[in-house]
């Protein structure tokens, strides 16, 4: 955990949240500032800065994150029509919080 990180914050209770997932690898909260009807984060509990820091050791946790992403399409109500899954690289490629995270957005009419 990094003591500056919001996310390794709200992993560690210290910022409450809402986790509508939550494992040893996983949590998933939704956005503060929602792009479309379903926003949550996927985001895993050992703190990454973002996929440049990615090793191969961490192949695993990229397999839960697009597996957890899968399950929350379900249970969001959003899997049959429709959503989109997508990580932020950077602070060109819009990361704002450097702490790797998967955005999972859906729910258009």
């Amino acid at each position: 955990m990094e003591k500056d990180c919001l996310f390794c914050k709200i992993i560690n209770g210290e910022i409450p949240t809402e986790f509508l997932h939550k494992d040893d690898t996983i949590v998933v909260f939704r956005d503060i500032y929602p792009q479309a009807p379903v926003h949550l984060l996927i985001v895993p509990t050992t703190h990454i800065r973002s996929v440049n820091d990615l090793t191969d050791a961490n192949r695993p946790i990229l397999s839960e994150m697009m597996m957890t992403a899968k399950e929350m399409a379900k249970k969001e109500g959003v899997s049959a029509s429709g959503y989109r899954v997508f990580v932020n690289v950077e602070k060109g490629g819009g990361q704002v919080i450097f702490h790797l995270h998967m955005h999972l957005v859906g729910g258009w009419k």
